[in-house]
């Protein structure tokens, strides 16, 4: 502690002075010119030629590393581009400017360079100083340099910290960046319109989830995170907007995980005049388009294994998988006396107001989905669990609806949408009955919701896909937290 006490000490003391020079916070530099700019405009161009071409150049960046050698120092500063050495003598900045600088400077410090661009004799491209700023001062020092930020808590803690230090990390958010752009042309091309829609609800509805709720003083009511647009977009659906969709936060009031974040960001798109098959279509282009952006093949390796993405994902209903992957034969799949015993062997408290739907769903996400690790549509939910999904035509225990599952995580949910606004409501007493019950994420009963469906609710199709999710599969991120630039974390110690 008492190293870093006089660090601190140090930092503070070069603080003082510098406030008490003319060049104190000045917001009067201007740069020309990024790093990786004149990394590309010279590659190529020898020693000697450079000096003929005496090229000026003016960069801004982070000080990373300072060497100080007499009448001559070295540092190398980083923007958001990239890194580039600089070159600082007492005969180009003058004696007293020399001194008064690089007394004051520390790795960490935000400093301006104007200068000629040259190289070393080692060939490294480099800016000859002929003015240098200080623009601003720091008092915390930089972690050291060859061991970096190896505390991950601190990472996510300290998000600006690790972006100074890490290029990984600051390379995974410009891609999750690029990323999300790609997502909305691919829907913008295909005539969907992108729409924004209320983050506060007064009644919580579109999932089954526990949301978080606030208050509003002036309307004098409680209002409701959003656990999903899905209810607001599809009203605008009745309203004729035939293809919407948005990219925008949720909020869910559960725990945390590799796979968990309190608030996340979704893609909610609804199509009319479709049904699910056409979303699973669309959502095979989609991942192929976003793999191959990444990748430049069909093909993407996560967490050490490789997945192909030019076939398409296969398909499975939930039944089948669940057959296919424990020892309960098909007979005995709609057994709920049996899958009761089944929950109960394997540590699931099987609640009484739970129906075979329920039961079926429990199982599958106990002992199936981390299995399903090549990319896999499961088909044919059953509709106690899809209180917004259209029934199957010939099976009405069952509903048009899929998710997606990769590696043995769901990244997206889909169904053709439920439209009768007689079966939604009664879907919606049974999910209020739930609730009364003590279920938790169970839906309220949305009257509004009622009327816009007796408006008519063409046939429609609606998916939802989890952004951060398909950023963690795309950038090799083994936790939700390293593609999330704050995530929520616990009380620290």
């Amino acid at each position: 502690m008492t190293e870093e006490r006089d660090i601190r000490i140090n930092r503070q003391r070069k603080m003082e002075e510098w406030l008490d020079s003319s060049e104190g916070y000045t917001n009067s530099f201007r740069r020309d010119n990024s790093a990786v700019e004149l990394h590309e405009k010279y590659e190529g161009i020898d020693k000697s030629k450079l000096e003929n071409l005496s090229h000026e150049a003016s960069v801004c960046g982070r000080v990373m590393f300072k060497r100080v050698m007499g009448k001559a120092s070295f540092i190398s500063i980083q923007d958001i581009s990239g890194q580039i050495q600089c070159y600082l003598t007492k005969e180009k900045l003058g004696e007293q400017k020399y001194a008064s600088t690089l007394g004051l400077l520390d790795v960490g410090d935000i400093v301006g360079v104007q200068g000629t661009v040259m190289r070393t004799n080692k060939g490294e491209l480099t800016i000859s100083a002929s003015d240098f700023v200080l623009l601003n001062k720091t008092l915390q020092p930089l972690p050291e340099k060859y061991h970096g930020l190896v505390d991950q808590e601190v990472k996510y803690r300290q998000r600006y910290l690790d972006l100074i230090m890490s290029s990984e990390t600051r390379t995974r958010f410009r891609a999750r960046s690029d990323l999300i752009q790609k997502i909305r042309t691919f829907f913008v091309d295909r005539g969907y319109l992108e729409v924004e829609t209320p983050m506060m609800h007064p009644i919580p509805g579109g999932a089954t989830a526990r949301p978080f709720s606030t208050f509003h003083n002036a309307l004098d009511r409680e209002l409701y995170l959003r656990v999903a647009p899905e209810l607001y977009l599809k009203k605008l659906v009745v309203g004729g907007f035939e293809r919407v969709f948005e990219l925008n936060r949720n909020f869910r009031n559960e725990g945390l995980s590799t796979r968990h974040n309190p608030e996340f960001t979704m893609l909610e798109c609804y199509q009319a005049y479709s049904d699910y098959r056409d979303l699973i279509e669309m959502t095979d282009q989609l991942l192929s388009e976003l793999v191959h952006s990444v990748s430049g093949s069909s093909k993407i390796v996560y967490q050490g294994r490789e997945y192909d993405f030019s076939k398409g994902a296969q398909q499975i209903t939930m039944s089948e998988s669940i057959c296919s992957h424990t020892a309960i034969e098909e007979n005995r799949i709609n057994d709920e006396d049996y899958l009761r015993h089944v929950l109960g062997d394997i540590g699931v408290r099987c609640e009484e107001a739970w129906g075979i739907g329920k039961l079926q769903l429990e199982l599958f996400e106990a002992q199936v989905e981390d299995k399903l690790e090549d990319p896999t549509y499961v088909t044919e939910y059953p509709a106690e669990v899809s209180p917004l999904a259209r029934r199957k035509d010939g099976n009405p225990e069952v509903t048009d609806r899929f998710e997606l599952f990769i590696g043995g995580r769901e990244y997206a949910n889909g169904f053709s949408e439920l439209n009768d606004p007689v079966d939604q409501s009664e879907r919606f007493r049974r999910q209020s009955e739930l609730k009364e019950s003590g279920d938790s994420e169970a839906m309220h009963f949305d009257h509004d919701y009622i009327t816009a469906l007796e408006y008519g609710l063409p046939p429609t199709a609606g998916e939802g896909i989890g952004i951060d999710r398909l950023v963690m599969f795309l950038t090799n991120a083994p936790s939700i937290r390293d593609v999330l630039l704050f995530p929520q974390l616990r009380n620290s110690s």
